[in-house]
């Protein structure tokens, strides 16, 4: 086995950080070196986080105080906007995997309109790579700063992009309606997410304006080779993890339900983590919960011509750090379930 790789978390203290931790600590390849959390500082991550009291982790520290010399790899989960600045500050030596937002939008200008200021790291944004791990095996294994893609994106880009790429679907008119468990939203105390806010009921929220539509668009144009304008509004169910998203598409020209189901079987034949079901079964997020999956399928609409995707993944593995250790394992050139083999947590 080689020497295992020497590895940092920043801002362990929230949900990905900690799902990082968890998933790391049994990965054969790695040792959990250093872990910051502003908030935390000076403590263990079993006083933050009780199912680590046992782990033997380093205690957390704060940014300032972290010493990057003997590290080979960053995770950065810190929040939009300030990750970028952080980045542009580490030794050039590390390899860099980004949760956050900053580096996923090609267009510098885009960045700047849905996230309000302008990118403070232009130079170093070029050198990123974003893509899902399915589809950028080759330029992900080369890079030194991958951009993780977010939650939704992945839920909502994975069925689509071989349906968009064999021009088997129609480029407009798509939707997609997706709903979320809690945890999407971050750590912190805020109202919204308050359990007497929450429980008990479903909310819509960023409607038409949720930043991540354009990640999505990106990613799909890409697919497409042509813009992609479609209609993506985000739910906040009560549930801890989970996405579920569900997605209508024309059909193009004399594409049928099969030839879809044939293109999505064909595209993810082989893959360690996206499933698609057999004929007339829908995902539910229980098969997911805990897991790298992403559970998919596709069904008929009444509408003559249009199709209804579903999809699911957990929104902080898949959707967060599970695809950074899958995205880790590819820029090492190993086995890319390792440390990931996790079956679904149920009930």
């Amino acid at each position: 086995m080689d020497k295992k790789i020497r590895v940092a978390i920043l801002g362990a203290s929230g949900y990905t950080g900690a799902e990082l931790v968890r998933l790391l600590l049994p990965h054969p390849q790695v040792e959990i070196a250093l872990l910051t959390g502003d908030s935390q500082a000076g403590k263990e991550m079993g006083e933050v986080y009780p199912q680590l009291q046992f782990a033997k982790l380093p205690r957390l520290v704060s940014l300032e105080n972290a010493d990057f010399n003997a590290i080979d790899l960053v995770f950065c989960c810190l929040p939009h906007g300030t990750t970028q600045t952080v980045i542009a500050a580490l030794p050039a030596h590390l390899k860099v995997i980004d949760l956050s937002a900053d580096f996923r939008l090609a267009d510098i200008q885009e960045y700047a309109k849905w996230y309000g200021h302008a990118h403070q790291a232009v130079e170093l944004k070029k050198e990123a790579v974003y893509v899902l791990t399915e589809f950028a095996r080759a330029d992900i294994k080369k890079a030194r700063i991958v951009a993780n893609p977010g939650c939704y994106p992945t839920s909502g880009s994975l069925p689509l992009i071989p349906l968009l790429a064999t021009g088997l679907i129609e480029k407009d008119g798509i939707i997609i309606d997706a709903k979320s468990g809690v945890t999407g939203a971050g750590r912190a105390a805020k109202q919204a997410t308050l359990y007497c806010e929450i429980n008990d009921g479903i909310s819509a929220y960023g409607i038409a304006s949720h930043r991540h539509a354009p990640e999505i668009e990106q990613t799909l144009g890409r697919a497409a080779k042509a813009p992609i304008n479609l209609t993506f509004t985000p739910h906040l169910m009560p549930m801890n993890r989970g996405i579920l998203s569900t997605i209508y598409a024309n059909l193009a020209g004399k594409a049928t339900l099969a030839d879809v189901r044939a293109a999505l079987e064909k595209a993810y034949a082989g893959e360690a983590f996206v499933h698609v079901l057999p004929e007339g079964k829908a995902p539910t997020t229980h098969q997911v919960r805990g897991t790298n999956d992403c559970v998919m399928n596709v069904f008929a609409d009444r509408t003559p011509g249009r199709i209804i995707l579903v999809s699911v993944i957990d929104n902080l593995v898949k959707g967060a750090s599970g695809q950074a250790v899958q995205n880790m394992n590819v820029m090492y050139g190993w086995p890319e379930n390792t440390g990931l083999q996790l079956t679904a947590i149920f009930p």
